[in-house]
């Protein structure tokens, strides 16, 4: 398949830049499948289109505070992104000026504040501006991300190193349910979700099951070759427990359908989908779904706009079919939809 059919023209002013004043009050575009019709509304509303004994599968993966700035012994500046800790005190990241920066030369971290704050040292350079760091601190990698780190937003979201936004992002790119500490980035149809929400929906007989799948910095990267057959998608590490596979299981037994919130969770349902069962589950997935895809567990989607040439806009086409998902697209720009992850949402049944 053609790379250039996932392309669409996306207004610059649509790109969200803030998140909805109120989580639920997104706005939300529901797609049925059987005839491409679509209905506008509001997320807080998304229980007109379940039925008592769906089951929404979530991603309960917490994102880290992964991105970073530091200085080289020049004073140049580099920006960076955590991806993970190899070993203990030697950390995996994307660096933003890596090019000039040499094998065996040590760089000073920035705290939040923009005092140095410990020394690392770059042992090797890897393709795609990633390199391993030693890092000198005591303190674990949570900790010390904590201390030097910002929210990862993607790069379309223009944030600098303002104290009070980044504490809003800290809350706001984090779902209300999140709990498993390991992703780069959010699974951001689930910032749509309140407590409330989530209460008044299981008041209505709707169930709820958690997997974890921890976002890599992949997920959002656009498709560069020319065919999607050609392109080597991200590998993520996912999990699902005992007690969430029967929650599943039990859905389809009763006839509820099973839909996933975020193409996150949907990587780990068809991952793990054995004869339409699932069992507990850990491990890595490379699943790349893109259309003539046959799904075998998932039932229906919330999901959020996605980036043209991208993975994910591979995967809901396969859903709803490119060609409906694109017209829908047409259509949520027409509309004025805020697109991409501090943007609006659908629901595709």
């Amino acid at each position: 398949m053609k790379t250039e059919e996932l392309d669409y023209y996306l207004p610059e002013e649509l790109i969200a830049q803030q998140p909805a004043k109120n989580r639920s009050q997104s706005r939300l575009l529901v797609l049925e499948r059987q005839n491409g019709s679509l209905t506008d509304t509001r997320f807080a509303k998304i229980g007109k289109f379940l039925r008592k004994g769906d089951c929404l599968v979530l991603n309960d993966t917490k994102v880290l505070a992964a991105r970073f700035f530091a200085r080289r012994q020049t004073g140049g500046k580099l920006e960076g992104l955590f991806l993970n800790q190899q070993d203990k005190g030697v950390w995996e990241v994307m660096l933003k000026g890596l090019g000039k920066v040499k094998p065996g030369e040590y760089i000073w971290f920035k705290d939040i504040r923009g005092d140095d704050f410990c020394r690392a040292e770059v042992i090797e350079k890897k393709n795609d501006g990633k390199c391993l760091l030693k890092i000198e601190a005591e303190l674990p990698a949570e900790k010390t991300l904590q201390k030097i780190g910002f929210p990862p937003l993607p790069p379309y979201i223009r944030r600098g190193t303002d104290l009070r936004q980044a504490a809003r992002d800290r809350q706001r790119y984090q779902t209300v349910y999140a709990r498993n500490l390991g992703a780069v980035a959010a699974p951001t149809a689930g910032l749509h979700f309140t407590k409330k929400l989530i209460e008044t929906l299981e008041t209505q007989g709707v169930e709820f099951a958690y997997v974890t799948l921890a976002v890599g910095e992949g997920t959002f990267r656009p498709v560069t070759a020319e065919t999607l057959e050609e392109h080597q998608i991200h590998e993520e590490r996912f999990g699902i427990d005992e007690r969430n596979a029967g929650v599943i299981n039990k859905t389809r037994g009763k006839g509820g359908r099973i839909i996933a919130v975020g193409t996150t969770s949907v990587r780990v349902l068809e991952t793990a989908a054995k004869q339409g069962q699932l069992s507990a589950i850990t491990g890595s997935t490379r699943l790349f779904i893109k259309p003539g895809y046959n799904f075998r567990m998932v039932d229906g989607m919330v999901t959020n706009f996605h980036l043209p040439k991208s993975t994910l806009l591979a995967l809901v086409g396969a859903f709803a079919g490119l060609d409906t998902i694109l017209a829908a697209y047409r259509y949520a720009i027409e509309k004025q939809y805020r697109f991409y992850s501090y943007g609006d949402a659908m629901l595709i049944i």
